[in-house]
């Protein structure tokens, strides 16, 4: 299913009695994400909130805020096209496992994926829905050389900060407060933003779908990065380290030439998933947003630069980043870790224009300490590209992140052994995949266990493991995020293989079986007693 606008895809959350209206006005300083996060930690999720009156200073802003809309398995697979994350898994699975053809039956079950595959891929069009209403303002002229003190790029200063390092004097004041914003940026000053913790650098987006594009091969990319508000004209770039907007921002640095750049809310709510799914750097988060919905993503050009952004938007903010200028502070902010992140140098992202749909509905999420809404996007990504791992690993069973791992700290993996030490080949092989590089504890267990069951994870590794024959300690990169690590953006790692030892891993005693009652008893039993155990 394509939905035409985010607030399309509210109207069905509503029809399908998964959506809360909030009639009264709610603060956006604090008192949305306390109550947004009072129903992020309700059963399953809770609901979606639209806060139909929040208020930026007091003042009520024309825009109502979404917050939560993704923070159910049902919601997750409804914003998928998909009556279940694992149907939509499902489809993307046997599309990975399609081979040439040897009947007439499989030629034309080829052509059926070829058919739905033709909607991936994006369209240029000349207009949208996303510029309803404009907003234009003048840049400063462009820099052809970098004015003396400048940031370079120093991998040893700041790595947290993509590499980039600032000049002396380049810290940055935090937000400038919404209530002295220039009147002429009318839809910035009343966007209703949220700060979301009591020890925020200031009001932060927190679903802002960013757009890139590689410099020298013209790869377009999508990312998630947070953009804390600085005054009407300027925010934060929080591209981390080892992200692909942070990779192409290099290449600006490198050059000294202004890096455009375009953020976009709302629209298809597949988009937000899109920006978030770990896919291989150099694809188009777009292309797995068209095969999701089945329809292609229609794209329109920006008004003040050559990125596309998706036509049905509910909001675009257009821009650049000088990377002749200095860095500046950005933060603290309450993180996805549950707990703050302190304040680091990062780009400056300076607005030349915003545009939004007349109808414009905000999206907006908190992070913190979990269970959260970004809990369910994680495990949608994880099910999702699960066939992948499959085509690398195929003793891969199943893969889950626990929400206490917030996020990718944890990871379960249940495998079929077949020889000794292949949980710790597995072990290796996650860690070099993509955003696993982040991964701190990895534990391996047998195909018999369901990863997505903490408890019974738990009683595995307690019960099968020698702490110092079955850990392994290793190095790499790190979440930046990560406020345990020694240094930042690196840090040690942990495997434990939790599974049945055979003869070959040094395990010289037989292995016991494990206590299960037999078949006959317990259907003679269910008989009896109505299948109660």
């Amino acid at each position: 299913m394509a939905f035409d606008s985010y607030r399309d895809f509210i109207n069905q959350l509503d029809q399908r009695g998964q959506l809360k209206r909030i009639s009264q006005p709610v603060a956006t300083e604090l008192e949305i994400t306390e109550l947004a996060d009072r129903e992020m930690k309700s059963a399953g999720g809770g609901k979606a909130l639209l806060i139909e009156q929040p208020t930026v200073n007091g003042v009520v802003s024309p825009f109502p805020v979404a917050i939560n809309t993704l923070g159910s398995h049902q919601r997750m697979a409804l914003s998928l096209g998909a009556r279940s994350v694992d149907e939509a898994a499902a489809e993307l699975g046997a599309l990975m496992k399609a081979k040439p053809p040897t009947s007439l039956r499989e030629t034309m079950k080829l052509l059926g994926q070829a058919m739905d595959l033709r909607h991936a891929k994006p369209k240029l069009v000349k207009a949208g829905p996303c510029k309803e209403v404009i907003h234009k303002f003048d840049a400063p002229p462009t820099r052809t050389k970098p004015w003396p003190g400048a940031p370079t790029i120093n991998a040893s200063k700041s790595p947290g900060a993509a590499n980039f390092s600032p000049s002396p004097g380049g810290e940055g004041r935090g937000e400038g407060g919404l209530s002295t914003l220039n009147s002429q940026l009318s839809t910035l000053l009343n966007l209703p933003i949220l700060k979301c913790w009591p020890l925020d650098g200031g009001r932060f987006i927190t679903l802002p779908c960013v757009v890139t594009q590689d410099p020298d091969t013209g790869e377009r990319n999508v990312g998630m990065y947070r953009i804390q508000i600085y005054d009407d004209r300027t925010t934060g770039m929080h591209w981390q380290l080892q992200k692909v907007g942070a990779r192409h921002g290099r290449r600006y640095y490198e050059t000294g030439t202004r890096m455009p750049v375009a953020i976009f809310l709302g629209g298809d709510p597949v988009f937000t998933f899109a920006a978030t799914a770990p896919l291989p750097d150099g694809l188009d988060e777009f292309l797995l947003a068209g095969y999701l919905r089945k329809k292609s993503v229609e794209l329109v050009k920006c008004e003040t630069n050559d990125l596309e952004v998706p036509a049905n938007a509910d909001f675009v903010i257009e821009g650049y980043v000088d990377p002749t200028e200095p860095l500046r502070e950005e933060g603290p902010f309450g993180d996805h870790t549950g707990y703050y992140t302190l304040p680091e140098p990062y780009p400056v992202f300076h607005i030349t224009a915003i545009t939004h749909r007349k109808d414009a509905v905000y999206p907006a999420t908190i992070v913190g300490i979990p269970p959260m809404e970004d809990f369910y996007i994680g495990g949608a990504s994880v099910k999702l590209f699960l066939p992948i791992f499959k085509l690398n690993f195929p003793e891969i069973v199943d893969i889950a992140l626990p929400a206490e791992g917030v996020f990718h700290n944890l990871v379960f993996v249940s495998i079929k052994k077949t020889y000794p030490m292949q949980a710790y080949k597995i072990m290796h092989g996650l860690w070099g995949m993509g955003q696993m590089m982040f991964t701190k504890y990895i534990i391996v267990v047998d195909d018999d266990v369901d990863v997505h069951n903490t408890s019974e994870v738990l009683f595995r590794l307690c019960a099968n493991t020698d702490p110092q024959r079955d850990s392994l300690f290793t190095k790499g990169p790190s979440d930046v995020l990560d406020h345990a690590t020694s240094e930042m953006a690196m840090g040690s790692k942990l495997g434990i293989d939790a599974t049945k030892k055979l003869s070959g891993e040094g395990f010289k005693r037989p292995w016991p079986p494990l206590i299960k009652m037999n078949d006959d008893v317990r259907r003679k039993i269910d008989l009896l007693f109505g299948g109660s155990r």
